[in-house]
Formats: C-alpha cells, sequence, structure tokens
C-alpha cells in the first residue's frame, strides 16, 4: 500500500538534515544496486550527486555494507519521508533512475525495484515502465517510447510559437526545419545584437562552431536548438561531456518532473548507448559520463539549477523575446549560481574556452569564416 502525500499542514518544505538524507542514501542504494553491489559509476555518481543537492556527503560503499546487516526497503523509505510531498519524493525516484540507467545492461531485478520504491511512495512515471519493460532485454531503447513518455507527452505541433517556425513545418517534436528563410533570418538577425548580449552570444556561438541556423539546410530541429541559448546563458561547452551538463541543468530547472526525460534520454545516448539515437539529431556514443570528473560536473549542473529562481522550461521559453539583454542580467534575474570551484577544477567549461568545443566543431568554423571571407575567432580544442 503506497505511503500517501502529506497534506499542506503536515507537509515538511524545509532542506533534508543530515539524518533524513542519510535515509533517502539507504533508500536509493537499497533500489539501484545490482548483484554484486554498487558500480564504480555508480559509486561516483551518487556520492557526487548527494554532496551538490543536499551538502552532505555519503560513503556509498560503507551504506552498502550497513545494507547487508540492516536491509532497508521500499516501505521504510516511504514512512521516513510520509512528510514529503510529490516534488520531493519525484525527484527521489529521478536519483534512483538516474543510478539504474548508467547500467549497461539494466538488470531486471534493479528495474523492477526502482518501480517498487517509486510506487510506495506514491510516484508515478511512465518513464519507470518504459524501463522497466526494457530491462536486460537486449534491445536498445526506443525514442519515441521517451517522447512518449516524458517532457514531450502532450507537444503539440500547432502550439510551438517559441520556436518561431512557419505554418506546417513541423509534424513532430524533433522535425528538422531547411527551408523556412523568414527563420533562418531570425537566427541570423542576432548579429546585429551588442556583445554581451544573450543573442549576440547564441550568434557567435554558431559560427565559431559552423552550426547552420534552424530554417536553413543541414540545421538543426528547431526544439533542439533551444538548448543552444542554455550553452551561453549557463556557461557550457559542446562537447559531448558538456552535453550532458547542458541537459542535467535544464532537467532540473524545471518543476515539471517529466523534464527529466530529456535527461534520462541523453544518459542512454552518451553513457550506455542503449538509446541509438534522439533528439533528432544526436547519435549513440558510450562512455561519457564514466569520464574522469564527470560525475562532480554532473552533479553541479543539476545543484545549479535547483537553486534557479522559479521553475524553468527552458525547451518552451521564447528566447528572442530576451535576445537582447545581457547574458549577465538574465543569471541575475534567475539567481543562477556561477559553477563551484570543484566543477572547473573537474573539468567544466564554457563555450568559449579552451576544450568547450570539438576539433569536428572547430574545423567547420574554421572553414565557414575563411568561406565568408573573415577571421576566425573562436575557443581552442584543448
Amino acid at each position: 500500500m503506497p505511503v500517501p502525500l502529506p497534506d499542506d499542514a503536515s507537509v515538511l518544505l524545509l532542506p533534508p538534515d543530515a539524518a533524513e538524507v542519510a535515509c533517502v542514501a539507504r533508500g536509493v542504494i537499497s533500489a539501484v544496486a545490482p548483484r554484486g553491489g554498487l558500480t564504480g559509476l555508480q559509486q561516483t555518481l551518487l556520492a557526487a550527486m548527494f554532496h551538490s543537492l543536499t551538502g552532505f556527503d555519503i560513503d556509498p560503499l560503507a551504506v552498502q555494507a550497513e545494507l547487508a546487516d540492516k536491509p532497508y526497503g521500499a516501505r521504510d523509505l516511504a514512512e521516513d519521508l510520509h512528510r514529503r510531498n510529490a516534488a520531493f519524493r519525484g525527484r527521489i525516484v529521478q536519483t534512483m533512475v538516474t543510478a539504474e540507467l548508467v547500467l549497461d545492461p539494466l538488470p531486471p531485478e534493479v528495474a523492477g525495484r526502482v518501480a517498487e520504491f517509486a510506487a510506495e511512495l506514491s510516484v508515478h512515471d511512465d518513464l519507470e515502465d518504459v524501463l522497466l519493460g526494457h530491462a536486460d532485454s537486449g534491445r536498445r531503447l526506443a525514442a519515441i517510447d521517451f517522447d512518449r513518455n516524458g517532457y514531450l507527452h502532450d507537444f503539440d505541433v500547432h502550439h510551438t510559437q517559441q520556436l518561431h517556425v512557419g505554418d506546417g513545418a513541423l509534424t513532430g517534436p524533433w522535425t528538422p526545419v531547411e527551408d523556412d528563410p523568414a527563420l533562418a533570418a531570425r537566427w541570423a538577425s542576432l548579429g546585429e545584437l551588442p556583445a554581451g548580449t544573450l543573442g549576440r552570444g547564441v550568434y557567435d556561438f554558431y559560427k565559431t562552431r559552423g552550426f547552420a541556423f534552424p530554417g536553413s539546410p543541414g540545421s538543426a530541429p528547431p526544439l533542439l536548438a533551444q538548448h543552444d541559448w542554455v550553452h551561453i546563458l549557463a556557461d557550457y561547452g559542446t562537447r559531448v561531456e558538456s552535453e550532458i551538463e547542458i541537459f542535467a541543468f535544464i532537467a532540473r530547472a524545471n518543476d515539471d518532473l517529466h523534464a527529466f526525460s530529456l535527461l534520462a534520454m541523453v544518459v542512454s545516448l552518451f553513457e550506455t548507448g542503449a538509446l541509438a539515437a534522439g533528439a533528432g539529431l544526436f547519435q549513440a556514443d558510450r562512455g561519457h559520463l564514466s569520464q574522469p570528473g564527470m560525475a562532480v560536473r554532473f552533479g553541479d549542473a543539476l545543484r545549479r539549477a535547483a537553486l534557479c529562481a522559479g521553475s524553468n522550461d527552458f525547451m518552451a521559453t521564447d528566447w528572442f523575446a530576451v535576445a537582447d539583454k545581457p547574458v549577465a542580467v538574465l543569471r541575475q534575474e534567475l539567481l543562477l549560481p556561477p559553477k563551484s570551484e570543484e566543477a572547473v577544477t573537474a573539468g567544466s567549461v564554457g563555450p568559449w574556452d579552451a576544450g568547450g568545443i570539438s576539433p569536428f566543431q572547430l574545423n567547420a568554423g574554421r572553414k565557414l569564416a575563411e568561406a565568408e571571407g573573415r577571421e576566425y575567432a573562436g575557443p581552442a580544442v584543448e
């Protein structure tokens, strides 16, 4: 029997203390540890996430050893969190899902336990059903499952004014739009804005990487291009590791728990390769979340997003409405904190930093500059 959500009189809205964090750690690790114990990536990822999001440090292996002597099940966690609301409980389940997504293959018993914990917490997300159905099945996840059961479950091609595409141009969320001169011109006009504004930053971002503006041949789907503005706003580069940071930031900034599916998609693309392709452009490329320092960078991206003011659906924002605002002003309005020193030391870079661009993008940016008869002025690969 699921533990019901609290009423307004009994709900606990204060940040968790050390004792509650310890309970959550026991619950998460009970749910996600496969036979043989937590993997190395699970250990580093959970330690980084708990540190960044709670301010308290946990030792996943010590917790695991404790659980061997004193098991802690789904009912135990749900009862200990009986005063917590749906949002808090939902974030706990998302932590579990993150830690199960990095298992390759995903064991059915882990997927089943996570689903059990979610049910006891009165949390239901169709994404768990997707993972349970695919666990250890030998099949790759289908992108359509993420679309139908996550952030895009109610996507309507007729209500996408923030994308500024022409009528009838979209047939689905990740439809590329490569023949819309008005859209391409809108993006190109960002180059007329002053330096330091968000729009000018995005314009330079595209030029230095040789990206085609939405509406022109070879461009990314307009919905995917929404996340490019966040690269400038939140100061993340464009290598695969930075893309993981970006989508962690986007998913956590939105109070709609469905947004987590965007992060699940990226982890499945760029860590396990369980998803072959996604977002109309990305292709599977394994092992990037396992890279040294990435757990710290991942946790810090979640922390920064959690500290932003309000709920922010960055994929549904009309960025052109704020394109003329200085980036510094937008960050102040969002209360967006800077990256932690730990994340920077671990390798987190911005779009203009050395290492904030891939070799392919650098070459494309230089070729575009040569074709346009201008000097290249972008970041270095290293």
